[in-house]
């Protein structure tokens, strides 16, 4: 009899892409049939928010200081803002007939499989209850209120953000390797969230105690009768948001929202109706891999465990030199403006300093947006370096962790001798393993030969343990692809605070990675591939404003009253 961990391995093997075969998806595609990216709750009541951001002053540079940062009071208009700057809409962009929204979370092909949900107690001007934000119409769809008893078990004000993934949009696109890139989406996920919490003097954390049955219920996603045929959705995690006082505590941890208790509103909306594939894996990978509470509870002990006992060394003497930054720039400028870049202009270089700013960044240490993560870094970054003034063409090792360096160390027999890179003090654990002048077409072809692989400044293989943490838990799978995609966020908003741009990168070959690594087993597996570079503008795309027909409305300073309509 197969054991979820089975599954597991068997899933992520069938889904490789190869050099000479691709995973299995759908021979065709329809785009006017696409999934719609927009979930409605048809009935349910909906409290329009404002749209706040454009007032808030905080500075890209003043997010990493949670206490010289005032917090703001937690009112409907910040927590609008909250969600504007983590999954609202930031551009609709055209192409002849062709008309799309960008949000500002990430997503694998634009699809946005991750819906939201926003768990509110005591927050002014917004009534106690269980929510699903709207991004199209940036509106709190009301799933159910809290009677005054449950509002009254919790000390207010308190917020939770609750995240699901529809499937079927990654599907009807991905096929079967779909369950991997909702993964991915939920960590970005993650990110945006902690970076948006972050400008608002917030913070916020994965709060481990519930399992899989429990979120569904926490976020009404186990009521069938609310679905019917409209596609269901995953639950994936609980997040608290907080004062940084507050997640200190146990607070952040402990206290889970109360049950719904009113009269439930809305029947979900269908969004393919006539689907043309059935990817039957998914459903199994997902069944194998939900993870029961006591399995989360395990992960946050080992990651306090792990924390304690290996206080981090600084980085900071690998950020002392200068380049021109963007880090006095408003946090919501460049918030709303990251993108995934399409093309990249090849003959663009990075000022070194840039470059160690950004590996720094990936550092679990940080503050933010790592603060946000309970388990214990299993991902570390081999970096393909083309073009960044003063390092050599080569490719690179950062191990986030001692434990993850012996981990890389053991499995990668290509490169026996390390060498140190002492550029900005040598503060960073960073290593070249093999100067490679012509690398950037390998990194081409690895990348299913797309060019944004190979005319970047760098790219970067996101490597995961991977073999233990599986065998331990197969709900381990997931947090693995989560905590690569809260990587990728890093690099995202990095890179646009820097004056320079990135892509995630989910279509690699798997194994041709491997092997060109000279990684012999599945100890350690390749789970993201990133890019950055300057990106080459389509000027044939034109840009519009996400909200056009919706007037902003100011954000008062922190301690002022909030209006609350």
């Amino acid at each position: 009899m197969s054991t979820a961990q089975d599954t597991v391995l068997a899933y992520h093997q069938r889904t490789k892409h190869q050099p000479q075969r691709y995973a299995a998806g759908p021979e065709t595609l329809d785009w006017d049939a696409q999934p719609s990216p927009f979930r409605e709750w048809a009935g349910s009541p909906l409290t329009k928010l404002p749209l706040v951001a454009d007032e808030l002053r905080t500075t890209w540079s003043q997010m990493d200081d949670p206490v010289g940062l005032p917090p703001h009071a937690m009112s409907l208009a910040s927590v609008a803002c909250l969600l504007e700057l983590s999954f609202a809409l930031t551009a609709w962009k055209q192409y002849g007939p062709d008309r799309w929204a960008l949000r500002a979370n990430p997503s694998s092909g634009n699809l946005h499989p991750t819906e939201v949900y926003v768990i509110a107690v005591g927050v002014s001007g917004l009534a106690d209850g269980l929510y699903h934000y709207a991004p199209r119409e940036h509106a709190l769809a009301l799933r159910a209120g809290f009677g005054a008893v449950q509002g009254a078990s919790i000390k207010g004000p308190a917020l939770w953000i609750g995240l699901s993934s529809i499937q079927w949009r990654e599907a009807w696109k991905y096929g079967e390797r779909a369950f991997r890139y909702c993964q991915l989406d939920t960590g970005h996920a993650v990110g945006a969230l902690a970076y948006a919490a972050a400008a608002l003097g917030w913070r916020t954390r994965v709060v481990a105690e519930p399992g899989f049955t429990e979120l569904a219920t926490i976020m009404g996603l186990d009521r069938d009768s609310d679905f019917g045929l409209a596609e269901r959705e995953e639950p994936e995690m609980l997040i608290r948001v907080a004062l940084a006082s507050e997640l200190d505590s146990d607070l952040g941890q402990g206290e889970l929202p109360p049950p719904p208790a009113g009269e439930w509103h809305g029947q979900a909306s269908r969004l393919d109706r006539h689907p043309m594939y059935r990817w039957p894996v998914i459903d199994e990978v997902s069944r194998a891999t939900r993870a029961m509470a006591a399995d989360r509870a395990q992960l946050a002990h080992a990651a306090s465990n792990m924390k304690s006992a290996n206080p981090p060394a600084t980085c900071e003497a690998s950020t002392g030199t200068t380049a021109p930054t963007n880090h006095d720039a408003l946090a919501s400028s460049v918030i709303r403006g990251r993108r995934s870049a399409q093309h990249f202009d090849k003959r663009a270089t990075m000022p070194l300093a840039v470059f160690l700013r950004m590996m720094a960044a990936l550092m679990p240490h940080r503050s933010l947006p790592f603060d946000a993560w309970p388990q214990t870094a299993s991902v570390h970054a081999v970096v393909y370096a083309h073009r960044v003034d003063g390092l050599a063409p080569g490719a690179y090792v950062l191990a986030r962790t001692a434990q993850g360096e012996a981990a890389l160390r053991a499995a990668i027999h290509t490169a026996p001798d390390w060498a140190r890179v002492l550029a900005g003090g040598g503060a960073l654990p960073l290593w070249c393993i093999a100067a490679h002048p012509a690398l950037a077409g390998t990194l081409r072809t690895l990348s299913c030969h797309q060019a944004i692989g190979s005319d970047a400044c760098f790219a970067v293989s996101l490597i995961a343990d991977f073999a233990e943490p599986v065998a331990r838990q197969a709900s381990a799978y997931r947090t693995l692809y989560q905590e690569a995609g809260l990587m990728g966020q890093v690099l995202y908003l990095q890179a646009e605070a820097e004056g320079f741009r990135g892509t995630g990168i989910g279509c690699y070959f798997d194994d041709a990675v491997h092997e060109l690594l000279g990684m012999k087993d599945q100890a350690m597996q390749v789970l993201y591939h990133f890019t950055v570079g300057v990106p080459m503008v389509d000027a044939r795309i034109v840009t519009e404003a996400p909200y056009a027909h919706r007037a902003p409305v100011a954000i008062p300073s922190p301690g002022q009253e909030v209006p609350t309509t």
